[in-house]
């Protein structure tokens, strides 16, 4: 088995990983896999995963090329293995075997147990000669969701807030509209079609009354998670028309009502026993939008994994101020159009 990784490796497995890319926000719970068939240096067929029980990335590309006889002379790229068990669609390692192609390139094992190297040690009993760990952190960075929620066994938590340059979130009536700009709540929106749930407060849902849908972007809506302990907020709140898929987390009951699961919790255990109801509804991630009381108590448990702040040039001399963050690692700051974004993560 060839170790050596070479440049045109490189270059292939990197537009792997951009085709994966195109899934974002239609695959999950599945992961993001983009897959290249490569001829004599040249690209003759691509694909990816496109949506959760379509047809995998591999399938995908291998049905791109025109010319199927030349799978046989060919390499597939591909940033994670390919799957060895039949789920809803069949094992991509059979297919592999069955068109004959020489060579696979991963940049990633899969870590679902189902998986977890048994496709490439079927792909290898074939014949099939197999480079791995090519462009392997940028592979784990894109799936990151994904490989979190399966080492971890709970969501990747994601808290966001917007505050003002003298440090408040909200002012002192609760309010907040608009300390961001509207380039920036756009973006917001954008990272709402990517995530599989999004959380609020009892605070937040009750002076905001927010939808927590995708408006400014395209793509589908998360779930909405409330955290709403005593069961304060109204039912004829935005949270609770129906239109998405809708979990409230309090200390009373359990049951379905119009449309929305209220799960009861114990005070003790509280957010102990609510990740492992994410984790077996395949929720993967989890968008925290506030407000400052939830925020704060996240940060204090050391109960997040990123967050996402903007910095906003507008004064509200006083108000709530905005949560602090005590263990975190600057990762980026981007300039956007008058706000900027700092984005952290837990050391």
């Amino acid at each position: 088995m060839a170790n050596h990784v070479s440049n045109i490796d490189l270059f292939f497995m990197q537009r792997a990983i951009q085709l994966a890319r195109k899934g974002l926000g239609a695959v999950s719970p599945n992961p993001l896999v983009g897959a290249v068939v490569v001829h004599q240096d040249k690209i003759i067929g691509e694909g990816w995963h496109r949506n959760y029980g379509g047809p995998h990335a591999e399938v995908e590309a291998i049905a791109d090329v025109e010319d199927q006889g030349l799978l046989q002379e060919s390499t597939l790229y591909v940033n994670l293995e390919p799957c060895s068990h039949h789920g809803k669609t069949p094992p991509c390692a059979d297919l592999v075997i069955a068109k004959k192609i020489k060579r696979v390139v991963v940049a990633n094992l899969d870590q679902n147990p189902l998986v977890a190297g048994k496709g490439l040690k079927r792909l290898k009993q074939a014949g099939v000669e197999i480079l791995e760990n090519v462009m392997a952190s940028e592979g784990k960075e894109l799936n990151q969701n994904f490989f979190y929620y399966l080492s971890h066994q709970r969501p990747r938590i994601i808290l966001k807030w917007a505050e003002t340059a003298d440090g408040y979130i909200a002012r002192a009536d609760y309010s907040s509209k608009w300390i961001s700009d509207d380039y920036s709540r756009m973006l917001v929106h954008k990272w709402r079609s990517e995530e599989d749930a999004i959380m609020v407060g009892t605070n937040t849902g009750y002076y905001d009354n927010p939808s927590l849908t995708v408006r400014s972007w395209f793509g589908r809506n998360p779930v909405r998670l409330v955290i709403d302990r005593n069961l304060r907020l109204p039912v004829k709140m935005n949270l609770f028309d129906g239109s998405q898929s809708t979990i409230v987390f309090n200390l009373l009951r359990s049951d379905l009502k119009d449309g929305v699961e209220y799960i009861q919790l114990s005070a003790s255990g509280f957010w102990d026993d609510m990740m492992p109801v994410l984790y077996q509804r395949d929720i993967q991630s989890v968008l925290v939008e506030g407000g400052a009381q939830l925020l704060n108590y996240l940060i204090d448990r050391q109960l997040w994994d990123e967050a996402r702040v903007f910095k906003c040039p507008v004064n509200f001399g006083s108000g709530i101020a905005a949560p602090t963050l005590k263990e975190e690692k600057l990762d980026t700051i981007e300039e956007l159009r008058a706000d900027r974004l700092f984005i952290y993560q837990r050391n």
